[in-house]
């Protein structure tokens, strides 16, 4: 499945803030915790707590957080479907850098260990 150039457009305008708490929700129904969620976020991008908490604060949009992102050279690792679609088919990169993060959040929501979750070559 392809992504237009719409759908694109409204992921970049999305705010990381209104996501956040269903990131939050998401895991914690599943029994993991916000600090594994942070250590998630932190892997990807190297945002601290603190960081992640002013960006929701700020309610910046997915593309500004992204671009103060420092993503983590093993994000490229991160394959598989979300959302209807196949990451490493999506060829825009503030898409594909937005489905890492929510892979990311599905894998430890279903209970994958983190060592696997926070791949290394």
């Amino acid at each position: 499945m392809k992504t237009t150039p719409e759908h694109n457009e409204r992921v970049a305008k999305m705010t990381f803030g209104s996501v956040y708490p269903h990131y939050v929700n998401k895991v914690e129904k599943k029994g993991r915790t916000r600090e594994e969620l942070h250590q998630v976020i932190e892997w990807l991008t190297k945002f601290d707590e603190n960081k992640i908490q002013e960006l929701v604060t700020e309610k910046v949009t997915f593309e500004t957080f992204f671009q103060r992102a420092e993503l983590n050279p093993n994000a490229h690792l991160i394959k598989g479907m979300i959302c209807g679609y196949r990451i490493e088919e999506i060829e825009n990169p503030l898409t594909k850098q937005v489905r890492y993060l929510d892979k990311l959040v599905e894998e430890l929501a279903r209970g994958r260990k983190m060592e696997k979750i926070l791949r290394s070559e």
